[in-house]
């Protein structure tokens, strides 16, 4: 590993993972607030900060220990992070002999902590290779692979190597999974010195076939750090990192097993954050793609006022997710008329959404041809010749004339309220949703407007809307709001209707979208 000199030139020097140490140090072992030293009446004292693997001087753990010219200072159990305090400028006697391979598999150890702590921004196969190489690289071993657990806890193969960097496709990967699947249900390293000792052999058919004697396989362990040293973290074992080698080499030496034991630790979190961050990724696409429908969506629906020369009209619709299945829309026919449409799609999200946009495709392509009976029922005939399996529309669709004359098809849809002259009708007649049945009848019905007649055509997002008692909205509240402003404009109503379900709601969760089209007859 890399050596640096640091100067005690302060009264206290904090040691530990946080970016705020006077001396920051990178390592499995060491803790974030891990020791300190401190100038006491002319000498140096050494101080334990409660980390959770220790504090050694010259192999002896300590919690507070008066420094001396030489002494060699272990932050951790593995030995991964040491320094020498030196008070002059003598010789220094305890420097130990480092094993080479040692020494690159902890510089790998620091490289992957200080790639977890930066959030990992490579990809999960980059990390596997860089991992996987490393360590057949230095140990010397011939084959390598890394199995991860998937959700379910069985181990999966994610990546094989063999020495040169060569990717090997798992099916010529010829190995018994017992050693991987023990060493996962232990959590504990394991070594086969010989695989043609006892009745290994005969488990390890396949591989003694090809030269392969020696076998090293650890857990790749996931430890998530804590500030409060009074909290237990237990190590959670994700996955196993197999070696194995015709020639022992310096696969099966003891200064190699603690290595490995380190880089399993950093290898653990740093593929861990890597699979995060390719699932943060896939998220975020995910929720743009999202974006991007929503947009289209809002798009098809029409302008939110539109006033003729003899009526106003007014609609808005509020997902409960980024995109839903409700619509509305209005439309100026050649003969003078208008036509108006809610409709509710079964589901939400984006198989809704997309069910949403082909019936509208269908009514602008039908829009003046037919009465509203007869444009459900073609309505009804397309979605059916396209089998969409368990995908229905309930839909209210009407046109009214210059004269007031309301010509209605409601298609199982929440009957739409016609409030006027201090009375309420129900819009009821019509059929089932389309989508069902190939044979469903429509029938067409007709009630006659009255100047300021209000129509209010909503979706059951409005009355079925739940407060912080489960209790709903209702279309007793819809209305009692009528009714207490007979005479506001198509805008004025819609206003206080979104926002009565809304203050009615309260911040509870709404699982339906709320949709609502009020059309004011002026003529």
């Amino acid at each position: 590993m890399g050596r640096r000199m640091v100067v005690i030139d302060r009264p206290v020097v904090a040691i530990g993972r946080r970016t705020e140490s006077d001396l920051r140090l990178v390592g499995s072992d060491v803790s974030r607030d891990h020791a300190e030293i401190a100038r006491v009446d002319g000498h140096y004292v050494l101080r334990d900060r409660g980390s959770r693997y220790g504090t050694l001087v010259n192999d002896e753990t300590v919690t507070e220990h008066r420094l001396a010219h030489g002494d060699r200072i272990q932050f951790g159990r593995t030995g991964a992070v040491e320094a020498i305090f030196l008070a002059d400028d003598g010789p220094v006697a305890t420097e130990r002999h480092t094993n080479s391979a040692v020494g690159d598999l902890r510089q790998l150890a620091a490289l992957l902590e200080g790639l977890r702590a930066l959030g990992s921004g490579r990809v999960l196969d980059e990390v596997l290779a860089l991992v996987l190489d490393a360590a057949i690289e230095i140990t010397g071993a011939e084959r390598g692979f890394i199995m991860l657990a998937s959700p379910a806890g069985a181990l999966e193969m994610k990546l094989a190597r063999a020495r040169g960097h060569i990717t090997l496709p798992g099916t010529r990967f010829d190995t018994s999974r017992k050693i991987p699947e023990e060493v996962f249900s232990t959590g504990e390293l394991k070594v086969v010195a010989d695989l043609l000792d006892g009745d290994l052999a005969n488990v390890h058919m396949g591989t003694v076939a090809l030269g392969i004697r020696h076998v090293l396989c650890t857990p790749l362990r996931l430890v998530r750090y804590v500030d409060r040293p009074d909290i237990a973290s237990e190590p959670k074992t994700t996955g196993v990192l197999y070696l194995d080698s015709r020639e022992k080499g310096q696969l099966l030496s003891a200064s190699t097993r603690t290595a490995l034991d380190t880089l399993a630790t950093e290898a653990g979190v740093a593929i861990e954050n890597a699979r995060l961050y390719r699932e943060t990724l896939e998220k975020a696409r995910i929720e743009h793609e999202l974006n991007i429908a929503a947009e289209i969506q809002q798009a098809l629906l029409p302008p939110g006022r539109h006033d003729g020369a003899f009526y106003q009209a007014i609609g808005a619709s509020l997902p409960s997710r980024s995109i839903g299945g409700d619509f509305y829309d209005v439309t100026e026919i050649d003969d003078g008329s208008i036509e108006v449409v809610v409709g509710d799609v079964s589901g939400k999200g984006p198989a809704a959404a997309l069910l949403t946009a082909k019936i509208q495709g269908l009514l602008a392509a039908y829009v003046g041809d037919a009465p509203p009976a007869e444009t459900l029922h073609r309505v009804n005939q397309s979605l059916l010749r396209r089998a969409i399996g368990a995908r229905y529309a309930t839909m209210f669709l009407a046109t009214i004339t210059a004269a007031g004359e309301l010509t209605y098809c409601n298609a199982g849809h929440n009957p739409p309220v016609v409030y006027g002259g201090g009375t309420v009708r129900r819009l009821t007649s019509g059929g089932m949703p389309v989508g069902f049945f190939k044979d469903a009848p429509y029938t067409d019905a007709r009630v006659q407007l009255s100047p300021g007649d209000v129509v209010v055509i909503y979706s059951d997002g409005v009355t079925e809307a739940l407060n912080t008692e489960e209790e709903e909205f209702g279309e007793e509240r819809l209305v009692a709001l009528l009714e207490a402003h007979p005479d506001a404009s198509a805008a004025d109503i819609l206003a206080r209707l979104i926002d009565a379900v809304q203050a009615f709601a309260a911040g509870a969760p709404q699982h339906d979208d709320v949709t609502a089209l009020v059309v004011k007859y002026t003529a």
